[in-house]
């Protein structure tokens, strides 16, 4: 019996130090070696160079924009997050879970992907619009280009961030309190404004927290709506300068991603602080249960939250799909001018946007195995031996996670610039860095859903097999990994979606035959081949959508909260 003790500690006290040192590798190595570039540039600490670099005028006109852009499309995500939450937990509206799917795959949607499809859908060559007459005059100037439009599509974009995050808040709520407020005669809108949204506050703030935080770090949106017009945010301002002198502001570029990292800790903060104040109640209400019946009103609502769905997916993917579909941007589609060309050019002809999709799909997929396979012995000696190393390995994985993608990207350049040490090579501009970088970014989304899944399993089935002389692999192999494996694989699946529509990595970190989806389409719009970059996002979404009803299909058999949408 003492033998067997002895191999069950030592057998996952092994893996809890093994992913120890992995967490400090992928994620704090890369970030600690960015603060040394940043602010210990000649060796010595030094923090004139860095106030030097941020208090430029582009780098001040930048963070202000910034600042400008992620708080007002905060706000504005707030409001329409918390909205749709509040109809979907809370009242009797029809039709709630493909309301939810659709509106979270909004969210899932790369943001290059959704500013093109609005600049489409906007523009004086718009296919919708000009079918009602509607669209700009020829040769005028889109009306999303400029600030309003990047905070309008940020506050749609992120929307379902704060939908995720206020949704698990509602169902915290206690069902004694709301049944009080209800029975002494208080209206809806009462029990709404004095009841709900007081409890709300701590996800309330921690969702605008998040929203703000990803309005800082997002690229897409910023690049197709603002470079053409010469609006930088800190992120485009980085990407200018490394595209255009190349490491050799590294220095320079490391200082900005340092003022990104800290304004965007200051966000993570406060929603950590906010968590803190969360708490799980025994008589929260249920899922699918409803508070409020909205009586005459459900009609209006239901129709409002289609019109939502209809104007932050289907009108910009109709737009998409119809610039796909015609010759050439700005040709009206009827029967005559329907053509698959931009299709076929893009997967079959062009080299260049075939082997970005096929690399996209097999960085993704490299990224979302190793992550899925390695998650399950992870997750059991996280839930079962985890104290302060395993809280130490979960903060150090969720840090790339938090921080804007141009962040570890930065950071990934800087370690691995050089050739490593015993090997002899170096990364840079090879496909390993992308996928060192996924692992990075994406390993805390692998383990959420295996971690819930092995709390929830009973420790009497390992006891059981632990006193028929089962070792620690195989109570691995054969009790733990069959529960765990759906989580495992839904985590897989999350990961692929949210890696195949990465841009702001890869944009910093692709070289020459190692370009991903993002870039492409991001290069093609650029370049003004319009309806080429609408084949590119098109078929991209039908990759996406296929993962997400996959990913739907597993969700009756994954732990509460693991799908977003469910």
């Amino acid at each position: 019996m003492t033998r067997l003790v002895l191999k069950r500690v030592e057998g996952e006290h092994v893996v809890l130090v093994l992913i120890a040192v992995a967490a400090a590798v992928l994620a704090l190595l890369p970030l600690v070696r960015l603060a040394v570039t940043a602010f210990w540039p000649a060796g010595t600490f030094d923090l004139e160079p860095f106030l030097s670099e941020v208090g430029t005028r582009s780098a001040m006109r930048a963070l202000g924009r910034s600042v400008e852009t992620s708080l007002v499309g905060g706000v504005g995500a707030l409001v329409i997050g918390t909205a749709v939450a509040l109809a979907a937990a809370l009242t009797d509206m029809r039709a709630v879970r493909p309301v939810a799917f659709l509106f979270v795959l909004s969210a899932l949607v790369a943001p290059q992907v959704t500013a093109l499809a609005f600049l489409t859908l906007t523009g004086p060559a718009s296919p919708i619009l000009n079918a009602f007459g509607l669209a700009p005059p020829p040769g005028s100037a889109n009306p999303l280009m400029g600030a309003a439009g990047i905070i309008a599509l940020l506050s749609l974009h992120h929307a379902p961030l704060v939908f995720v995050t206020v949704r698990a808040g509602l169902r915290n709520i206690p069902r004694d309190v709301i049944e009080a407020a209800r029975v002494s005669g208080d209206p809806p809108m009462r029990v709404l404004r004095l009841v709900v949204l007081p409890l709300l506050t701590p996800y309330l703030v921690a969702a605008a927290a998040l929203a703000v935080v990803a309005g800082v770090g997002n690229f897409g949106i910023p690049a197709l709506l603002g470079m053409p017009v010469n609006y930088y945010t800190l992120p485009t301002l980085i990407y200018l300068e490394l595209s255009s002198s190349g490491p050799s502001v590294l220095v320079e570029v490391a200082a900005l991603s340092m003022l990104v990292a800290m304004f965007t800790l200051v966000g993570l903060a406060m929603s950590f602080a906010s968590g803190r104040k969360r708490q799980a109640r025994l008589a929260a209400l249920a899922p699918g249960e409803r508070v409020f019946r909205l009586g005459r009103w459900r009609l209006p609502v239901e129709l409002g939250m289609w019109a939502l769905v209809t104007v932050v997916l289907a009108l910009p993917l109709m737009s998409l799909l119809a610039a796909a579909l015609v010759p050439t941007y700005g040709v009206a589609l009827s029967p005559s001018t329907i053509t698959f060309d931009n299709f076929i050019e893009v997967v079959f002809r062009q080299q260049v946007t075939a082997r970005a999709l096929r690399n996209s799909a097999i960085f993704a997929a490299t990224a979302a195995f190793v992550l899925a396979v390695s998650s399950v012995p992870c997750a059991h000696a996280l839930d079962r031996r985890g104290g302060p190393l395993g809280r130490f390995v979960e903060s150090a994985f969720e840090l790339p996670f938090a921080l804007p993608g141009v962040v570890l990207a930065i950071a990934m350049i800087l370690l691995f610039l050089k050739p490593l040490p015993i090997l002899g090579f170096s990364l840079y501009a090879t496909p390993a860095i992308i996928i060192v970088a996924y692992l990075s970014r994406f390993a805390t989304m692998a383990l959420k859903a295996p971690v819930a899944a092995i709390r929830q399993m009973p420790k009497d089935l390992e006891e059981a097999a632990r006193s028929c002389g089962a070792g620690y692999a195989r109570r691995l192999l054969t009790v733990v990994t069959p529960i765990a494996a759906p989580a495992a694989a839904a985590g897989g699946l999350l990961v692929f979606l949210t890696a195949f529509n990465e841009l702001t990595v890869s944009a910093l970190l692709w070289s020459a035959g190692t370009e991903t989806f993002g870039v492409v389409l991001f290069n093609l719009e650029e370049g003004g081949y319009a309806t080429l970059a609408a084949a590119v996002a098109v078929v991209a979404i039908a990759v996406i959508t296929t993962v997400m009803l996959a990913l739907d299909a597993f969700g009756r058999h994954l732990p509460r909260g693991v799908v977003p949408w469910r």
